[in-house]
């Protein structure tokens, strides 16, 4: 198959990365100049990326398109190719929900394919290597895999089922990015009372994630009925230390919906996961 040629919507920091990887397997790599700063611009030249003047222009010669923007502008963008005509592969790599990437499919058919994707990990430079998940009709994705093949993304495809990398995606994002806020919640309160080395000292012992222990799941469920009123008392210290407390209160609400379950120990990963989904 000959070289496709590939443009990147919009060339910020990763999409300026993924698109210079895309650029070994591909005939050119466009951005469209049109609205962008001089700061996009200069990251462009950085990367090689070759510029045209116009969203058309880009369209017209484009056999592949990859969105990388901000989440918000995920489906304005989308209604801007649409009104091109363009039927060649897109990519939808943006961070969104699967019922926003299924509405953007529904915009850009029967005329585009839609790939639903996802980029997990750091922009791929100074050895990076993040990977592009991917699910869509499977010539479509087989393009993608062939994009990038021998590059620093790696790409896994997950199905056909459009939705299914922008939910892995929010699912992973909905614990590194919270998980992160946590740690400062925790580090912020110890810190008000004096304690912050000793919390960092204890959690030297824990370098595990939690997020790789899912057995654990049910274990937390049987004892939610301790550990939502313990967080309801950990929201209350981050407001008096001035913290905001409504996460550890969201979670603790999430605790509740496990409250008939009390030390239940015979209690299953998947009873826990149905009872949190359908109190």
């Amino acid at each position: 198959m000959d070289q496709p040629t590939v443009g990147i919507l919009h060339p910020g920091s990763m999409g300026a990365a993924v698109a210079a990887c895309a650029a070994a397997n591909a005939a050119a790599v466009l951005w469209c100049e049109a609205g962008r700063s001089s700061v996009s611009a200069a990251r462009a030249e950085q990367f090689g990326l070759t510029p045209v003047s116009t969203l058309s222009a880009l369209l017209d010669r484009s056999d592949i398109v990859i969105s990388l923007c901000p989440p918000a502008a995920a489906e304005d963008l989308a209604r801007d190719v649409v009104q091109h005509g363009f039927a060649g592969v897109y990519v939808e790599a943006n961070a969104i929900n699967p019922k926003r990437a299924q509405r953007i499919t529904a915009l850009l058919e029967p005329d585009a394919t839609v790939v639903d994707g996802a980029v997990v990990g750091s922009p791929p430079v100074g050895g990076k290597t993040p990977t592009l998940y991917l699910s869509g009709p499977n010539a479509a994705t087989e393009r993608i895999e062939a994009l990038f093949a021998g590059t620093a993304v790696r790409t896994a495809v997950l199905g056909t089922q459009v939705g299914k990398a922008s939910a892995l995606k929010l699912a992973y994002t909905s614990f590194q990015k919270t998980s992160r806020v946590l740690v400062a919640l925790a580090v912020g309160m110890a810190r008000e009372h004096g304690v912050d080395q000793e919390l960092l000292e204890v959690a030297s012992k824990r370098t595990d994630s939690y997020l790789s222990e899912p057995q654990y799941i049910a274990k937390a469920a049987a004892r939610a009925w301790r550990w939502g009123p313990e967080l309801e008392e950990a929201a209350d210290a981050l407001a008096d230390a001035g913290l905001p407390p409504e996460m550890l209160r969201s979670a603790a609400s999430t605790l509740a919906r496990w409250h008939n379950v009390q030390d239940d120990g015979e209690l299953t990963l998947t009873d826990a996961l149905d009872r949190l989904a359908q109190p």
